[in-house]
């Protein structure tokens, strides 16, 4: 028989970094927080992403409302991760103000890095041409195939899985609880009941399973969702010479891109996978990846192979996030961030954590309404 706690004020479900983020910004808040996790922390996509923060470059066709919403977010993540790091005892984030080099290999490819040129501009974001020699002298290690490029200095990035180890951190600096190995089964007004029969009772119930939360009920209507798949590698520089590294900057050649964590390790990833909730790594996908990426970086063949992965993305029908009130009072929507949950966890958790303080919704937050998919107004 389970038992019964009352000490909450918000029950978080899902410990990836959107739910820790919304957890963490809670309790600076004020409120008592409580953590549910199924499994392990940030085992689901977090554990698998790369960590680019990358606004504009995150937006495909068709997503234009993510970049409003994406801008936002970049901008907090320095006095975020300040913040963050002060909370968590020094804990260091990986976070890292290196910008991107976006690379063209053929006419198309340079086509479309004038498009992603005008778009940047548009939106007055800091972009600038650079003609194949401008960037290898800024990356050495670039190829001389290479067509174009463009140099993005306001990218920047994180190591995801340090960011979630921070974040659960700092909830219990904050007086929070992060309970592992805690599957929800259900979700009522007011409290989550977990499969062991225990209930956890709160004013405010915010479900942020990713892509693995198909199976609460409860929730009233639902956030329609679908696992993306993303194979990705993680690899090191045995020889690495820290006034000398492979790379300094994040290069992306869409859809690959070499991401670097500084300390002699890099994340090379790229695939999007409609396959459902399939965990497995294909020979194919490393073949294209290293091959991709070794075509533009040729020394990318000479480090270490650490782990190959597949994770799998929460994906909504029309790639927004879902974010704000469900359908029954007590219960909010985090979930459906696709691409980019690293990147907006930090304006998710400040826009939907003022609204459990009772705070009108930001305007911003409009085009992700939940109810958009069960046609509330």
């Amino acid at each position: 028989m389970g038992t019964t706690e009352d000490a909450a004020d918000v029950v978080v479900i899902g410990a990836g970094v959107v739910g820790l983020a919304i957890a963490w910004r809670a309790c600076l808040r004020g409120m008592r927080v409580v953590v549910l996790e199924a499994g392990s922390v940030a085992q689901g996509a977090s554990h698998h992403a790369a960590g680019m923060i990358a606004p504009v470059a995150e937006v495909a066709p068709g997503e234009e409302p993510l970049l409003e919403l994406g801008l936002r977010s970049a901008a907090l993540y320095p006095e975020f991760v300040a913040a963050l790091a002060e909370d968590a005892g020094g804990a260091e984030i990986g976070y890292t103000r290196c910008g991107t080099l976006m690379l063209a290999r053929d006419r198309d490819e340079a086509e479309a890095l004038e498009r992603e040129r005008a778009l940047r501009e548009c939106h007055g974001q800091p972009v600038a041409r650079l003609a194949p020699s401008e960037a290898r002298r800024l990356e050495p290690a670039l190829a001389p195939t290479l067509r174009l490029a463009l140099v993005l200095p306001d990218d920047h990035a994180v190591d995801p899985r340090a960011l979630c180890r921070a974040l659960a951190a700092a909830v219990a600096h904050r007086g929070g609880s992060v309970r592992e190995h805690s599957p929800v089964a259900a979700v009522g007004t007011g409290e989550a009941r977990l499969a062991d029969g225990s209930r956890v009772r709160a004013g405010a119930v915010v479900i942020a399973p990713g892509a693995l939360g198909g199976s609460l009920q409860g929730v009233g209507e639902r956030v329609p969702s679908r696992p993306v798949k993303g194979q990705i590698m993680r690899l090191h520089d045995p020889d690495a010479d820290a006034a000398h590294p492979l790379l300094t900057r994040v290069v992306r050649f869409p859809p690959t891109y070499v991401v670097p964590r500084g300390d002699g390790r890099y994340v090379l990833g790229g695939t999007s996978e409609e396959r459902g909730l399939d965990a497995t790594v294909t020979a194919g996908a490393a073949l294209e990846l290293l091959r991709e990426a070794a075509e533009l970086v040729p020394g990318i063949s000479e480090l270490v192979l650490d782990e190959f992965t597949a994770g799998t993305r929460p994906g909504t029908p029309d790639n927004l996030p879902a974010i704000g009130a469900a359908s029954i009072e007590g219960l909010w929507w985090a979930t459906g961030h696709y691409r980019g949950g690293v990147l907006m966890a930090p304006a998710t958790a400040e826009l939907l954590v003022a609204m459990l303080a009772g705070e009108p919704a930001d305007p911003l937050l409009a085009p992700f309404a939940p109810g958009r998919f069960w046609g509330a107004a």
